[in-house]
């Protein structure tokens, strides 16, 4: 199994000098089993980028979304195996509180997108049914789901194939002062012993309490779940569209510090655009 990051910032994409290193494309991550299969979890813009490399195969892909907010389905229109003539592309929307399934397609109607969804070549298929489920096999694949606490509301994924798991979950609260859509312990029970999670880390101490309910962890946070979950890696991810470089640098670093006072044995990394792990040589 390999992983790619294509797309790691929440909110708006973040332009500029500041913040080439990790990137400026929001959520997008790819992952490719041993058998062929390709899953895509979110379609923010760095799902651009992928469709470059995708469009030279011809199988299927499976796009999982967290939820509908701008940053998780605004580069779909620009995916470029979606104008491909008999290309099939398999769409599991995140459980929303509005049952909203195809907003990702209703994007490209109207006034908003001069090339309307129904026009597409490609033969895209919503799996609305699948939004329902808890657990489903794709392909090698078993993927699971629980609610994010997030305005809206929305999922987040377990994908395990190939001898490994991987959790997915952003645009996650963890103490959020609204009634929790999943509890801390029940998160700990969800990604218990993932060989990566990639959460949720947009805020700061500083940030609060001005944005607690906004539906974004604080990065402590985040180190607390993997530190709970005895995770084997970690990865910071939705960084906020303000945040440079260097301000990245340093909360990746303060996080390193709380997990080596914890004496947990924990890799953790902030999440940038391009970075790649191979599970089979971990």
């Amino acid at each position: 199994m390999k992983l790619t990051f294509y797309g790691v910032r929440g909110s708006i994409p973040a332009p500029g000098q500041a913040f080439i290193r990790y990137g400026g494309n929001t959520a997008c991550v790819h992952i490719e089993l041993n058998d062929g299969t390709d899953i895509i979890l979110d379609a923010g813009t760095g799902i651009k980028a992928l469709g470059a490399k995708l469009a030279d195969k011809s199988n299927p892909i499976h796009l999982l979304l967290t939820h509908n907010h701008w940053d998780h389905i605004q580069g779909f229109p620009f995916f470029a195996p979606i104008y491909q003539a008999g290309r099939t592309i398999y769409i599991t929307p995140g459980k929303t509180q509005l049952p909203e399934q195809d907003a990702v397609l209703r994007q490209m109607t109207g006034s908003y997108f001069p090339v309307h969804y129904q026009d597409l070549p490609a033969n895209i298929q919503l799996c609305p049914k699948a939004a329902q489920l808890s657990s489903w096999h794709l392909g090698s694949a078993c993927i699971s789901r629980i609610a994010i606490n997030h305005p809206g509301g929305g999922s987040s994924y377990l994908i395990e194939a190939d001898g490994a798991r991987i959790a997915y979950i952003t645009d996650n609260e963890l103490y959020p002062p609204y009634q929790k859509a999943t509890a801390f312990l029940d998160w700990v029970k969800f990604a218990a012993d993932t060989d990566l999670i990639i959460h949720d880390a947009q805020y700061q101490q500083a940030d609060m309490p001005k944005k607690a309910g906004w539906g974004h962890s604080v990065a402590e946070e985040a180190v607390k779940l993997a530190m709970a979950c005895k995770a084997k890696r970690v990865a910071l991810y939705s960084h906020d569209d303000i945040r440079t470089d260097d301000e990245i640098d340093a909360i990746q670093q303060h996080c390193r510090d709380i997990i080596q006072i914890g004496q947990m044995n924990i890799d953790l990394f902030a999440a940038y655009e391009g970075m790649q792990i191979d599970f089979d040589k971990v």
